[in-house]
């Protein structure tokens, strides 16, 4: 018989190490969050879907050009959709605090559109923005409550509002990094999704080609990536204006291209490729002279009666070529532009004769151009 004897020893005694807890709830915070969202969630619902108008073009073309009339929205533009996602972006990733500053790098719209918002939910707004923006801008701004903070170097928008909102204990929501993740591309009544039900009982519901400018680049994106997911055949084309850098780093592949002058197209055209444009997600680019803009939103009032933006020109310009290319190469279809915010605001400059003149522009050759394709279908 043989004996087991067992060699395991006891245990030595070991003293339970606390479970490390660190509770921040607030129930102050999260009340006043809770009624934040729910403002900014009630505006929406408040709100109307924006127009989608038909731009005349001969029935025997068999083409048909539409604008989306993002200049309905309350504060007047394409950015008060932006604008909203962004805020419910950064309340719900508890970004945004009671009484904490919201400080924006903008070139004009954008910061109108977040002044209304931050007046909504009652947080100061700060816009960082050029010292050429409009005075139309500055004003609106001022009207919803917000501080214009001006500065003489465009590419410094970034630097100077990280810094402001370091200071003040605010939040910089920074549209130039977040416009594309904000939005909710797949549907939830995006500009994308509302384009594509409006056009459902047209002639030609899925458009050929939907044009979109960029300043972020959360519309391209959305865009892109709603005809992606929905699987649709759409082609996405980006026009940028002179003096942005998006074309070039989007032709070169060079997410480091940059340009030294601002754009004189307020609302579109960086002076860096933004981390919003999401360049492998569009078709096509066009580079629109800034005097082609301009002519091109003085032919919309002429045929539509309505004064736009200087982007809008650009977006109508490359749409117009679209369609010209369309005919020649006798394909039928619709087009699809933006109608991005009202002519008023620009008085003073794309409607000026003398702001012209000072910038050394000419835009008779280009408005000869529109007047050719309007006629005749040709692209001269």
């Amino acid at each position: 018989m043989i004996d087991i004897v067992s060699t395991a020893e006891s245990a030595p005694f070991v003293t339970a190490v606390p479970t490390a807890d660190v509770d921040r709830d607030d129930g102050a915070y999260r009340s006043w969050l809770k009624e934040a969202v729910r403002k900014v969630r009630a505006e929406s619902g408040r709100s109307a879907d924006t127009h989608l108008l038909s731009f005349p073009l001969p029935e025997e073309w068999g083409i048909d050009l539409y604008l989306k009339d993002e200049s309905t929205h309350p504060t007047g533009s394409l950015k008060h959709r932006l604008a909203r996602s962004l805020f419910l972006y950064a309340l719900c990733n508890g970004w945004i605090r009671p009484g904490g500053p919201v400080i924006e790098a903008s070139s004009g719209s954008t910061a109108v559109s977040e002044a209304y918002f931050a007046k909504l939910i009652g947080v100061p707004f700060i816009a960082v923005m050029p010292r050429t923006t409009s005075g139309e801008k500055t004003r609106l701004i001022e009207f919803h409550g917000g501080r214009c903070h001006l500065v003489d170097d465009p590419r410094s928008v970034y630097e100077v509002s990280a810094a402001l909102a370091a200071e003040s204990g605010g939040h910089f929501m920074d549209q130039f990094t977040y416009a594309e993740r904000a939005t909710d591309w797949r549907g939830n009544n995006n500009i994308a999704e509302s384009v594509y039900q409006q056009l459902s009982r047209e002639r030609y519901p899925e458009p050929a080609w939907i044009v979109a400018t960029a300043g972020t680049g959360g519309t391209s994106a959305t865009f892109a990536r709603y005809i992606h997911y929905m699987q649709y055949d759409t082609r996405v084309c980006v026009p940028d204006p002179e003096n942005s850098c998006f074309f070039d780093g989007w032709t070169r592949g060079d997410p480091e291209a940059t340009s030294d002058t601002a754009s004189r197209i307020e609302g579109i055209g960086r002076p860096r490729m933004e981390p919003s444009f999401v360049t492998a997600a569009i078709d096509r680019m066009m580079k629109v002279p800034d005097a082609a803009s301009v002519a091109a939103v003085r032919v919309l009032e002429r045929v539509l009666g309505r004064r736009a933006g200087g982007s809008t020109g650009t977006g109508l310009w490359s749409s117009l070529k679209i369609v010209a290319e369309m005919l020649e190469r006798g394909e039928r279809g619709s087009v699809v532009t933006l109608l991005c915010d009202p002519g008023d605001r620009y008085l003073d400059k794309y409607y000026s004769d003398t702001w012209l003149a000072s910038q050394g522009l000419d835009i008779a050759p280009y408005t000869a151009t529109l007047e050719h394709v309007l006629a005749t279908g040709e692209w001269a």
